[in-house]
């Protein structure tokens, strides 16, 4: 007998260990004679990570998958594995050697500190793992990889060496996202942009020489504002430190305000006056003229959009910080440093390497953190008066005695003087108190510095060409369609991919040097000595980004660059689950390393799923508190109820998820509800029945069930095909709920309990027989219930002869649609009386008279069969036939039929309509603010997208409330 109630915690772990020892996940477990395959890669974890809900969705969308093409005969291989993830992994470490007070990783040596991070990924590589075996994942586990196995590994120096070969993968000095707390560069997907509190400051550079010019400002009709003589450029920075290394002041070319000086030189106000540099004023579409002063200055080693300006002008780029994020002690005195950068200024010729080379911060700001050396900047500026100043008042002065501590000396000194003499005009430097988009390391939670360094680059543009060309032709398909939207973005304008890593963790660069910097790269140390004629080499200190060792995972972990029979039967792999925020960073370049190796495409399919966000539509945060660990949830609720909640809320092209307790508790009483179905069935001895034909049921209940079942598996099935998992939940969700449980069952009861043994054996036959096709369609989304169940419903009659994981998915066997619209027309009848007993607020247990108008033949047959039900489910106290509706009645439509229920006596009829009429104008009222709020262009500028899709779906429900009241009214209109 089964358990009064379904206990997942003492379920899953011994049905799992139960898949595991008949090796169900194994690839090609239950495939057909003859089959095709049916491939997935993970997207693989970090080695150190744990499972968030991010993790929960992307794998139970891929494992549902799995497991359906398993059930449907395919040779299926999920192909697991973990990812080395470098500055994660390195960071993990470090944390715990500072932790436990052990020597960091410079006093170990790279040796024993690269040994000491294998350690830990041997101790923690299990933890992810055994993670997502409770969720369900039924990866071929026996196939595990990791992105630095000697296989890989293998698979990465080959690629690199071709690379290389073929004048794809070069070193070069470009800008670069540098981390100065890991002291390495990162990707754009290591940066976090977060609005901050900030400042902007407006300085003077003095004109070259003493030159003045007419300054003229207009307003939009060409009326002269301002008019005055000035011999400086206004700028506007947040970051004034960085003015050390300008090499131009850009103002746009039709602007008009700067014309006369656009050519000239202007001095940057920093360091010695003796040795200053001068710049040029140039012209640039960049600087946008309605902003600040509408001159830029241009910072090309500090400044992602000043590099641009610099590359297309040809502008020098001056390094001004170490690798610590400090200002640069290094080099030649300031005064020789800023000889040298004055000279190329002035025209001498150029290369970024000689320019990077020169030192141009001032000896009195060398050594100093950059923020230490923005608040000097500022102080000298403003102390020789070249800020630009504003009149002040008392206000201004209570709120600078009020600010941060990158208040200046100067202008505390300002400040000062005012104080002393409230009477006394004043001025105050103009700073902008202002909200900023600051780049973090999303790890180091420190600010990100952009920075002109050496670092390893793969030829992007040319890789991409064929990736972008395969997805145009449609020869991979990214689902939703809006995708491609995002992927075309990355190619059409794909810069060169940095590569390389100042770590210590990871693939290190497969390249040495000689005395004399000349390089040799090879796939061992050995062949580059050969190389090199024997001479003394130098390896290159530096590792591959994770990326480009994960952006092989399709084809090094089928046995790359080995020709095995796993590549050639499992690659193309057919679909990828992935997030759209690494489709650049992992999707687009496995597409491009895929075509380049493979000569074909590394997956038919890549489905984008959503993220998950809390019930409020927030992103997760730790800091904030809403971070739901899918673990709590598989312990308080199991994983077949976890799993529920993600793949019924995934709906296909919708951004975010909304996960919350409650979803999981929907997923759990879903599960309840299947399991007491199952006990019902068994209590009324209803058992498996060996050789049992639907088709050849008598009974219409049950050919309708049949035929019933066939359309759930076909709907599901199709909802599935097109990745429409919401979708493919709702149509079982319906099925087993209301079809199987709240129709078929109840239905079935008086035939459990009567006297026709023929009837009462055949529909047991079927319950039990239904049931089972239930768990077939329901094991890719709940697979420990489900295959529970199985196995359960066995014990007092026909075991099944193989575990549900690798039993066919079901078909459909009979299509008998006289059955079908009989019994759908007896449901469809009873719920809407039901449905009009709930409107009108019909005491549950009164019984209400039904009179029938318009019936035709079929129908009163109809009515005389199954009477009895109808009186029973719908609570009918008499069912008459009638030429006309009844006075004071509520109608419904079934069929050809009116179906009239006279109120009159049971409610009062004037008190209703004004409830109703009452909670149509409230839910108006509620549409009409939603549809402001989505109308107004500032709302939908500022607010979190999440937000937006919040409003949405509140409006969808009030107005499907509203749809169900108006009805509800207008019944009762002529009553």
């Amino acid at each position: 007998m089964l358990d009064k109630t379904y206990e997942a915690a003492s379920v899953e772990p011994r049905i799992y260990e139960t898949w595991e020892k008949a090796e169900a996940f194994k690839a090609g477990a239950g495939a057909h004679e003859g089959a095709d395959a049916f491939t997935i890669v993970i997207p693989p974890p970090n080695v150190t990570g744990s499972l968030h809900m991010g993790h929960a969705l992307n794998n139970t969308l891929q494992d549902i998958l799995v497991r359906w093409k398993r059930m449907q005969g395919f040779d299926v291989l999920w192909q697991p594995g973990t990812d080395h993830a470098g500055i994660a992994t390195q960071m993990v470490v470090e944390r715990e050697l500072a932790a436990n007070q052990q020597p960091g990783r410079r006093e170990m040596g790279r040796e024993a500190f690269v040994e000491r991070v294998w350690e830990q990924k041997r101790k923690s590589e299990g933890t992810i793992l055994g993670q997502l075996k409770r969720l369900g994942a039924s990866c071929d586990w026996s196939r595990t990889e990791f992105t630095m196995s000697p296989n890989l590994s293998a698979a990465v120096l080959k690629v690199f060496v071709d690379l290389y070969n073929e004048g794809l993968i070069y070193r070069s000095k470009r800008l670069v996202n540098w981390d100065p707390k890991f002291e390495t560069a990162i990707s754009d997907l290591e940066v976090e942009n977060i609005e901050s509190d900030g400042h902007m400051w407006h300085f003077k550079y003095p004109l070259a020489g003493g030159e003045t010019y007419e300054y003229v400002e207009k307003d939009e009709e060409g009326n002269v504002t301002l008019r005055e003589t000035r011999d400086y450029i206004s700028i506007a920075t947040t970051r004034p430190e960085t003015m050390l290394g300008d090499g131009a002041v850009a103002v746009h070319p039709d602007d008009e305000r700067y014309k006369p000086i656009v050519g000239k030189l202007c001095e940057i106000p920093v360091g010695p006056k003796e040795h200053r540099r001068l710049i040029p004023i140039i012209t640039d579409e960049y600087p946008d003229p309605t902003f600040g002063s509408g001159a830029v200055k241009i910072t090309g080693a500090h400044d992602f959009n000043d590099n641009g300006v610099a590359q297309r002008n040809k502008i020098p780029m001056y390094r001004l910080m170490d690798t610590k994020g400090a200002m640069r002690a290094d080099g030649a005195p300031y005064a020789e440093e800023a000889l040298k950068a004055q000279a190329i200024i002035d025209g001498a010729d150029f290369t970024i390497n000689e320019v990077d080379a020169i030192n141009i911060v001032p000896d009195d700001l060398r050594g100093l953190d950059r923020y230490e050396a923005r608040k000097r900047v500022i102080d000298q500026i403003t102390e020789e008066g070249l800020a630009v100043m504003v009149p002040a008042d008392h206000a201004d002065v209570a709120w600078m005695k009020g600010r941060a501590p990158e208040w200046t000396t100067a202008g505390k000194a300002v400040v000062r003087a005012l104080g002393e003499d409230e009477d006394a005009p004043a001025l105050l430097p103009m700073v902008e108190s202002k909200k900023i988009m600051q780049p973090y390391g999303d790890r180091s939670k420190v600010v990100i510095e952009p920075m002109l360094t050496d670092q390893w680059f793969v030829d992007a543009k040319v890789l991409a060409e064929p990736a972008l060309k395969a997805v145009q032709d449609g020869t991979t398909k990214l689902i939703p369609g809006n995708a491609e939207k995002v992927y075309f973005h990355w190619l059409d304008d794909i810069q060169p991919w940095c590569i390389s890593r100042q770590l210590w963790w990871g693939h290190q660069i497969p390249v040495w040097y000689d005395e004399d910097g000349k390089e040799y790269c090879a796939e061992s140390e050995e062949k580059a000595v050969e190389m090199a004629g024997g001479k003394p080499l130098t390896r290159d200190p530096d590792v591959l980004d994770t990326w480009f060792s994960s952006a092989l995972w399709p084809f090094s972990t089928l046995g790359w660059p080995n020709k095995t029979p796993e590549l050639e039967r499992y690659y193309k792999t057919d679909v990828l689950v992935t997030g759209l925020d690494i489709i650049f960073f992992w999707v687009a370049r496995m597409m491009m390393q895929g075509l380049h190796f493979m000569k074909e495409v590394p997956f038919d399919t890549v489905y984008f799923n959503s993220i998950v966000v809390d019930a409020q539509g927030k992103k997760m945060s730790k800091s904030v508190g809403n971070v739901i660990d899918p673990l709590d949830l598989i312990d308080r609720f199991g994983a077949d109820a976890t799993r529920y909640a993600l793949a019924s809320q995934e709906v296909q092209g919708r951004r975010f998820l909304r996960m919350s307790d409650q979803a999981a508790e929907g997923g759990q009483r879903f599960a309840t509800k299947l399991w007491n179905a199952a006990r019902f069935a068994e209590m009324n001895e209803c058992q498996r029945v060996a050789g049992f034909d639907p088709s050849a049921t008598s009974q219409t209940l049950n050919r309708w069930i049949a035929t019933e079942v066939g359309k759930c598996a076909a709907e599901v099935t199709e909802a599935l095909e097109g990745f429409r998992f919401n979708d493919a939940c709702a149509a079982f969700y319906r099925f087993v709920w209301n079809t199987y449980c709240d129709w078929y069952l109840e239905l079935a009861k008086p035939i459990f309990n009567g006297d026709d043994e023929a009837a009462k054996a055949e529909t047991r036959a079927t319950a039990a027989w239904a049931l089972d096709e239930i768990l077939k369609i329901l094991h890719p989304f709940m697979p420990f219930l489900t295959e529970e169940l199985w196995e359960r419903m066995g014990d007092a009659g026909v075991k099944a002869d193989r575990l549900l994981a690798l039993t066919q998915w079901p078909k459909a066997v009979v299509a008998d649609e006289a059955a079908a619209g009989e019994i759908n027309w007896l449901v469809s009848l009873i719920s809407e009386i039901r449905s009009v007993r709930a409107e009108m607020n019909i005491p549950a247990g009164a019984k209400v008279p039904v009179v029938i108008v318009g019936a035709s033949d079929v129908t009163k047959a109809r009515l005389d069969t199954h009477r009895s039900a109808i009186e029973r489910l719908a609570r009918a106290e008499t069912i008459e036939l009638a030429e006309a509706a009844p006075k004071g009645s509520a109608q419904v439509i079934v069929g050809e039929a009116t179906i009239c229920l006279p109120l009159a006596g049971l409610i009062d009829l004037g008190a209703e309509r004004a409830r109703l009429a009452k909670e149509m104008d409230k839910l108006k009222g509620e549409i009409s603010r939603i549809e402001k709020k989505l109308g107004n262009p500032g709302f939908l500028a500022k607010a979190p997208e999440e937000v937006v899709d919040g409003e949405k779906e509140k409006m969808a429900e009030f107005a499907a409330r509203l749809e169900k009241v108006t009805l509800a009214h207008s019944r009762l209109l002529d009553a």
